[in-house]
């Protein structure tokens, strides 16, 4: 399923804003930045302060804008909740780190009400707690507007080697929970920046998977994330030719090419051509 909503989401440091403007003009879908893992504990009020800039900068317009609190279990993870209550410029989107259910992700939407009604919430699914709570945490309530797989925590929770192969299943669950809650779902970085080929295999898997984009971590990463979940020329002729089949039969079952087809094909067919198709 493919998507312009959340194909590429950069992460910047919080402490890092001379790298603001251009997380801003990267191409991203959707620009972070990260009051979380890439900020040092005695780093983090300065963090704090120093974000309101992503939001409230001139490069900042017409990007939708997210941010990483640190976990709710932690009092870093609290403050930084009451903190954006106050920022003047609110987020378009919060990244819940580590949560394991529903509960965190309601606590979240309460603290944060008085942010704005229009406030989404993406939860990072990257425990094995989490993992086996996915399916109730993507229907939480209200529901987070994306699942998010953080392979780096949950390898090393397993104590497993941070690989594509042994992570697959976890990366199954994730994505399973996200569509059965209607809710889309990002996979993890790829944590070897210069490696653009190792990168574009694993977001290639990761769409096969059905995950609708991936979080970048340089700027450099986000054309070939958003290459790979996107459709080609090709993929998109071929959905001209489904959608031109079903207005012909009638919406019934008919073939293209000897391959059968019917509705579940049209209606992927059109949303395709809807998102994608320059032509209208």
């Amino acid at each position: 399923m493919f998507t312009r909503y959340c194909r590429s989401v950069l992460c910047t440091p919080a402490t890092a804003s001379d790298r603001y403007a251009n997380c801003h003009r990267s191409g991203a879908d959707i620009c972070l930045v990260d009051l979380e893992d890439s900020v040092p504990a005695p780093a983090k009020a300065d963090a704090r302060v120093r974000a309101t800039a992503f939001f409230t900068g001139e490069s900042a317009a017409g990007r939708r804008c997210a941010v990483r609190v640190n976990a709710i279990t932690e009092p870093d993870g609290m403050r930084d909740l009451l903190a954006l209550r106050e920022y003047p410029v609110k987020p378009a989107i919060v990244l819940v780190p580590k949560v394991e259910s529903p509960r965190d992700i309601e606590i979240v939407a309460r603290l944060l009400r008085p942010a704005g009604p229009n406030l989404e919430l993406f939860a990072v699914i990257e425990t094995p707690r989490g993992v086996e709570n996915a399916a109730a945490i993507a229907a939480a309530s209200p529901r987070p507007r994306a699942l998010i797989f953080g392979s780096a925590d949950y390898a090393s929770a397993l104590g497993i080697q941070l690989r594509w192969e042994p992570l697959v299943h976890a990366r199954t669950r994730v994505v399973n929970a996200a569509r059965a809650a209607e809710v889309e779902a990002i996979d993890s970085p790829t944590f070897h920046l210069q490696d653009l080929t190792a990168l574009r295999r694993e977001a290639i898997l990761a769409q096969d998977l059905g995950f609708s984009g991936k979080i970048a971590l340089h700027p450099r990463q986000v054309a070939v994330i958003n290459q790979a979940f996107s459709p080609d020329a090709e993929s998109l002729e071929a959905a001209r030719r489904v959608v031109a089949a079903g207005q012909h039969s009638g919406q019934g079952i008919t073939t293209v090419e000897g391959v059968m087809v019917g509705r579940p094909f049209f209606e992927a067919s059109r949303r395709l051509l809807d998102e994608f198709d320059p032509s209208g």
